[in-house]
C-alpha cells in the first residue's frame, strides 16, 4: 500500500515539473522583461534577427536575419503564456517581441503571416498581439525547443483547447533577392541566446 502510495506521488511530481528553463550563451536562465538577441549557431550564414520590408508594402516588416554575421540584429524580449518567477522556459507558448520602434503603426509582436502563394511558404512577420492567449491570437504563440545541444523555435501553439493549428519549426527562407527570412520548415534554425 505505501509502495503504490508513492508510486502515485512521485507520478504527480514528476508531470507537474516545469520544463527546462532556456539558457544563453553564458549559461544563464532567460528571463521576461529582459532584452536578448537571437543569433546563428552557425557562423558564416547570416547575423542575428530583425525586421526589413521584404516585398512591395512597406508595412508590415518580416522577420529577417541579417545579412553580415557581425551584426547581431535586434533585441527581443519573451513574454510566455504562464509566466513563473519571470523564467523562460522550453516547450512554453510565449509571444516574442522586437524591442524597437518602427515606421509601421503597428506592434513589433512577432506573428505567422497568411500563406504566401507566390512561394508556398509561411513567414514570420510583425504587428502580432501580445497577450491575450486564445483563438484570435493563435498566430502570436511560439515556442522555444532544445535542438541538440542547441536551441530552435517551433510553431505549435496550445493556447486554444479546440483550435486546428500548424506544428512546424521555424526555419531560414532565402528569397529571390537574397532575403533570409523566417519562415515555417522541415529545416530548423538553430539559435542561441545573447544579453543584449
Amino acid at each position: 500500500m505505501k509502495t503504490a502510495f508513492f508510486l502515485a506521488l512521485s507520478f504527480l511530481l514528476f508531470t507537474n515539473a516545469a520544463p527546462d528553463p532556456v539558457l544563453d550563451i553564458h549559461g544563464k536562465k532567460l528571463r521576461t522583461g529582459t532584452n536578448y538577441y537571437i543569433l546563428p549557431v552557425f557562423r558564416g550564414r547570416g547575423g542575428g534577427l530583425t525586421l526589413a520590408s521584404t516585398g512591395n508594402e512597406t508595412c508590415p516588416l518580416d522577420v529577417v536575419q541579417e545579412q553580415l554575421e557581425v551584426s547581431n540584429g535586434l533585441p527581443v524580449t519573451f513574454s510566455p503564456v504562464n509566466i513563473k518567477k519571470g523564467v523562460i522556459r522550453v516547450s512554453t507558448d510565449q509571444n516574442i517581441k522586437f524591442s524597437a520602434s518602427t515606421i509601421c503603426v503597428q506592434s513589433t509582436v512577432w506573428k505567422l503571416a497568411n500563406f504566401d502563394d507566390s512561394t508556398q511558404q509561411w513567414f514570420v512577420t510583425s504587428g502580432g498581439v501580445e497577450g491575450n492567449p486564445g483563438r484570435e491570437t493563435l498566430d502570436n504563440w511560439f515556442k522555444i525547443e532544445k535542438h541538440e545541444d542547441d536551441y530552435k523555435l517551433v510553431f505549435c501553439p496550445t493556447v486554444c483547447d479546440f483550435c486546428k493549428v500548424i506544428c512546424r519549426d521555424v526555419g531560414v527562407y532565402i528569397d529571390d533577392a537574397g532575403v533570409r527570412r523566417l519562415a515555417l520548415s522541415d529545416v530548423p534554425f538553430k539559435i542561441m541566446f545573447k544579453r543584449a
